[in-house]
């Protein structure tokens, strides 16, 4: 991926990948890597479509150079701050001395507090419009779409949408950037993945992003991070519209903590019940073995949710505590919810999961079952007994 590549006449992506970042963001593993994707389009003015992480910048800068030649660039337009699209602004400025920035009011407070421009910043407004020659770019503002700064470029000759972290993806472009160049079945769930941990909690300002672009024509979506989507830009749209809706598939995630083995025994009779319901996606994960962002992947991929915890010190086993936590945080809506849990002298787990079920609002079926000491054969049945009436449920 050394070379520029054309996405229509004069505009291409510039962007890179990357396979050396180990936690994303400092929490979330990247198996699969990273892209970072920024955009150039050269016309009687030549305008970038963000940039790339600082350390990725001489890269970024020869895919440049080879575009412009010994030419400038006049504008960079900024879609989005975090330091992973905007992090070689301040060299790139060296670089180009002449560069205007183009962002919206809260962005411009952003150059200024993170870099420390504040000449040679232009300032747009929802609706506004650069003309760059033959083509014209209109800004779209989508605040809290993660950030408060977001906004969307769109390009209406091509009718493309330069869409910042909207409609992204983990995972880094191997050969191809376009979505009928890559394996889309691997590319969904590292896009799941990728919502579910970034975006998730601002699903309703994803949903009002969506509403304000309904009317605008799309051939191409181009997002930071992931494929650009030519072929079917409807694919991705879709993907976003029913997550931001919390809507889920029919299938059942089990995860449990458990520290001698019982809770485990539970949480696979669980399972087993759900399966004998007929249900065909059952995902079952400890959390002492399954990091967060997969936990939470599954979570918004199955309607049923059935949460295990052993008792921790009166509460809660920390990673079922900072699993809820999260999903409290991000509101998720929409689940049918089992729990289950064992005990020797205190308890807490199983009161720690009720709790926030019953504050979420969704539905949680019966039985609620708490081992003490070891499960019984009882306390196993009453296990499958929550698969099944998961699976019965979500039906």
């Amino acid at each position: 991926m050394n070379e520029p590549k054309r996405m229509a006449e004069n505009i291409y992506w510039v962007g890179v990948n990357d396979l050396e970042t180990e936690p994303f963001e400092g929490i979330w593993p990247l198996p699969q890597g990273v892209a970072y994707n920024a955009y150039i389009i050269k016309d009687r003015k030549t305008a970038l479509i963000d940039t790339v992480k600082r350390t990725f910048f001489p890269q970024y800068l020869d895919k440049i150079r080879k575009v412009v030649g010994g030419g400038t660039v006049d504008y960079l337009v900024v879609n989005h701050m975090e330091p992973d699209h905007s992090g070689s602004m301040k060299i790139l400025r060296a670089v180009f001395p002449n560069m205007r920035i183009v962002g919206n009011k809260k962005t411009a407070e952003f150059i200024k507090g993170f870099y420390g421009i504040d000449d040679g910043v232009s300032v747009v407004d929802d609706g506004g419009v650069l003309e760059l020659g033959e083509r014209t770019l209109q800004f779209h503002l989508t605040p809290m779409v993660h950030w408060p700064e977001t906004m969307v470029t769109y390009e209406p000759k091509d009718r493309i949408l330069f869409s910042g972290d909207a409609f992204g993806s983990f995972g880094t472009l191997e050969g191809g950037i376009f979505d009928d160049e890559v394996d889309l079945a691997r590319l969904e769930n590292e896009t799941m993945r990728y919502f579910s941990n970034i975006v998730a909690k601002y699903s309703p300002m994803v949903q009002k992003a969506l509403a304000k672009l309904k009317g605008v024509p799309i051939s191409i979506i181009a997002a930071t991070h992931g494929a650009i989507f030519r072929k079917d830009p409807g694919y991705i749209v879709g993907m976003y519209d029913r997550m931001s809706r919390y809507e889920a598939e029919k299938g059942v995630v089990v995860i449990y903590a458990s520290m001698y083995g019982n809770t485990q025994t539970m949480a696979e009779a669980v399972a087993r019940g759900a399966a004998e319901a007929g249900v065909g996606k059952v995902r079952l994960h400890s959390v002492s073995r399954s990091h967060l962002s997969y936990l939470l992947t599954d979570i918004w991929r199955f309607r049923g949710v059935a949460l295990g915890s052993c008792a921790y010190n009166t509460k809660a086993f920390p990673m079922i505590e900072q699993l809820l936590s999260t999903l409290d945080n991000d509101r998720l809506k929409n689940r049918v919810y089992g729990v289950f849990g064992s005990c020797s002298w205190s308890g807490g787990g199983v009161k720690a999961i009720k709790e926030y079920v019953e504050k979420s609002g969704d539905r949680l079926v019966e039985p609620v079952v708490e081992a003490r000491h070891a499960p019984t054969a009882s306390d196993l049945d009453g296990c499958r007994r929550i698969g099944r009436a998961i699976a019965e449920t979500i039906a």
